[in-house]
This record gives C-alpha cells, sequence and structure tokens, in this order.
C-alpha cells in the first residue's frame, strides 16, 4: 500500500498529483495486522502508536460473518489523541475469480482525452496509472478507472472516477470490471478499497461480487483551509 524507509516507516511519494501520505495506517485482515506510522512522526510517538498498534487483534473470523466488520480498532482514540488529524476507515475487497465485463471500454493514454470532463490530471502521471480503462461518450471519457498510488509488482489498487452528468448510468462497474481484467491479464492482482461513508463506491463492490479481505484504518492531516 506504501513505500517504507528502513525503518518500516511511510515514506512521500515521487508520483505527481498524489495526496499525503497518512500519519498512520492500520489494516485488519482475518489472521493478522499490519501497520506503519509516517517517517516524520516523532520517534516517541511513533514508538507509542507502534506499541498500541500491536495489541489489535485481526478479525479472527470470515468478514462476512461479521455483525460489525467496520467496527473501529481497540485504541482508535488513542491513536487520535496522538497524532491528532482526522480518521478515514472502509473496506478492502480482492475481485472474483471470474471477472464478467464489456469489451466497450477504451484505454486512454493522453492527458487531452481526460481534460473535458476530469480536471486535475497531469502529463507524468499518466504512464504510472495505466492502463487507464475509460467508458466513452462522444468521443471523450466519461468513466475512467486506473492505477492508483497504492501499487506494486504484484498486486495494484483500482481508483475509479465518473464524471458527475454520467453517474447513476453503470458505467462504474462496467470499467472497473475491465480494468481489473486488464490487470490480471498482466500478471498482477487487481485490489479495490473505499470509505465506510461511500455508499456508490460500496454499491460498485457490491455489483461486481467484490469480497472484502481487510479493513483499512487510517489517520490523516485535516485539509488545510
Amino acid at each position: 500500500m506504501f513505500v517504507l524507509d528502513g525503518r518500516g516507516r511511510i515514506g512521500s511519494s515521487p508520483e505527481p498529483n498524489v495526496p499525503p501520505a497518512p500519519l498512520f495506517a492500520l489494516i485488519r485482515g482475518v489472521s493478522s495486522c499490519a501497520w506503519a506510522v509516517r517517517a516524520d512522526i516523532p520517534e516517541t510517538v511513533a514508538a507509542e502508536v507502534a506499541r498500541l498498534a500491536r495489541q489489535e487483534h485481526p478479525l479472527e473470523r470470515p468478514i462476512e460473518d461479521l455483525q460489525n466488520p467496520h467496527a473501529a480498532p481497540a485504541h482508535a482514540d488513542v491513536y487520535l489523541a496522538l497524532l491528532g488529524g482526522q480518521i478515514n476507515s472502509g473496506p478492502a475487497f480482492t475481485f472474483p475469480d471470474r471477472i464478467a465485463h464489456s469489451s466497450d471500454v477504451a484505454l486512454i493514454d493522453e492527458l487531452e482525452m481526460l481534460e473535458r470532463y476530469f480536471r486535475g490530471w497531469v502529463a507524468d502521471e499518466i504512464p504510472w496509472r495505466a492502463p487507464i480503462v475509460a467508458v466513452m461518450d462522444g468521443g471523450y471519457p466519461v468513466s475512467v478507472c486506473f492505477c492508483a498510488t497504492r501499487s506494486s509488482e504484484n498486486s495494484v489498487e483500482a481508483g475509479l472516477e465518473t464524471a458527475a452528468a454520467f453517474r447513476g448510468r453503470g458505467f462504474a462497474p462496467r470499467v472497473t470490471a475491465a480494468w481489473a481484467s486488464a490487470i490480471r491479464d498482466s500478471g498482477r492482482i487487481p485490489l479495490y478499497s473505499t470509505s465506510w461513508s461511500n455508499d456508490a463506491s460500496r454499491a460498485v463492490a457490491r455489483k461486481l461480487g467484490l469480497k472484502q479481505y481487510a479493513t483499512d484504518f487510517t489517520i490523516v492531516e485535516r485539509p488545510r483551509k
């Protein structure tokens, strides 16, 4: 999920147009937990956060059997008090063995194609976001799925965006399935995650039959006003 330094701390990303790394990340699966603190957190604070994280328990049984799969970690309030910021949390998913998808999609490799409906992209990020799979309308992408910042040689996290005027038409599941198939064809594992508050994104996961394998708890800096 993150690039770690020699101490196992979360470093900053060299890619353009990438949000700041979280202050702290804790991932809980059904058999184990993983965590890391950002590199610039003071050593004493990082040590205390790590001590508490070692006390966290995995989810212990299949996530679909849990009554409250998005329950907060045991020390959520203490992490927040130590680090400040705000909490982001949500489910992480894998794709089913068989991914049914439409071939009526396009691959995007030029910034100019995105600029009509998707502002904020920069040319330097196009290569490492690829494959950028799109549903087209009038010759332009209106829903895109691409490689998010969470990527490695073995697995890749999906990034998904649909232009506001084209939401609610089923484009998001369609383009996500096509992206996942392309990633799997490349020999990597496609992954998908979202926040508990993002009902639209969670609906995409349900429509695609994704299987939750972990919960993602992060503390991030509050947006600057």
